[in-house]
């Protein structure tokens, strides 16, 4: 699912690339913005597909040990909870998951071979691993927990996970860690109620896809404007001195102060100086504090904002 930070920040992407190239209309940035989104949403879902990929390398593994020449007796008769757990089981099975990849199968195992031979090998060795495999008992609450613990401290985590993330799409570089907290809420949600779970949308709501739309237009159309009230409280820095991405994150901020009435303004300002803090230099969120700080006292003073 896309939040409103993800949001920013492909708004951030989008706008940056307009000012510099300066070749594209408003209307074909929006539509950069809206392919931008849904690329990243699949992240979400190829996650989830990692550990359904993962189950599968086991069972190959498994099902290789047992046919070679001289199997051991733990070989021809190996231990195969992991294999037949019963949340994967019902991950695979679920409609909104087999709606997703109905027309472009993804697959780990393709995109991914030497990665999740790693990470399954990693998993073998882990603590949780054996403790669900030696267990005297053997529920449906094991299965699902065994696959939350394993995703939450050792999956996500995972330094070789962001680096072939990163390999894999520009558009899923940034999004892991906010990616990674809807796949454990997926995963919670599959407790007990196996048959009625519905994979998260893509946007909480309308309201995220129009917020989308409304920032980066407003930003782009209004450039000149919002330039103009950057340039008022910058009168003494050398603009040659101003980072672009510094001039853009304003921009973008002054949208969503004067467009967006219903967010409060220090949520605005706290969004856009995190912002900085990932896409300009150390010195940015500091500098651009102060001056968004500033335009929106005048904001406020010329009536423009009126909210708190």
């Amino acid at each position: 699912m896309i939040n409103r930070v993800i949001i920013r920040s492909k708004v951030v992407q989008v706008a940056y690339s307009y000012f510099i190239t300066q070749n594209k209309s408003i209307a074909e940035a929006e539509n950069e913005l809206l392919h931008s989104l849904e690329k990243g949403h699949e992240l979400y879902y190829a996650l989830l597909q990692l550990m359904i990929d993962l189950t599968d390398l086991q069972a190959q593994r498994l099902e290789t040990a047992r046919n070679k020449y001289l199997p051991t007796a733990e070989e021809l008769n190996p231990n195969m909870r992991f294999v037949k757990n019963r949340f994967i089981n019902d991950l695979r099975n679920n409609e909104d998951f087999i709606a997703h990849y109905a027309d472009a199968p993804f697959s780990w195992a393709v995109s991914a071979e030497r990665f999740l031979n790693s990470m399954l090998d990693t998993i073998l060795n882990t603590e949780e691993y054996n403790n669900y495999m030696t267990a005297t008992t053997n529920d449906a609450e094991q299965d699902w927990e065994l696959w939350r613990t394993l995703f939450k401290n050792v999956i996500a985590p995972s330094d070789e996970l962001t680096e072939e993330v990163e390999n894999l799409s520009l558009y899923w570089n940034e999004e892991l860690n906010v990616e990674a907290t809807f796949v454990l809420k997926t995963i919670k949600q599959f407790k007990g109620n196996s048959e009625n779970v519905r994979m998260l949308p893509m946007y909480k709501d309308d309201e995220d896809r129009k917020f989308a739309l409304d920032l980066l237009h407003n930003t782009l159309a209004n450039e000149k404007l919002y330039r103009n009230y950057i340039d008022r409280f910058t009168k003494n820095w050398e603009i040659e001195r101003i980072a672009f991405m510094d001039v853009v994150i304003m921009m973008i901020a002054i949208s969503e102060l004067v467009r967006m009435p219903s967010i409060p303004t220090i949520v605005t300002l706290n969004e856009y100086i995190e912002l900085a803090k990932t896409y300009s230099t150390d010195q940015s969120s500091n500098f651009i504090n102060g001056v968004l700080d500033a335009i929106v006292k005048e904001l406020k003073k010329e009536g423009i904002i009126t909210k708190d």
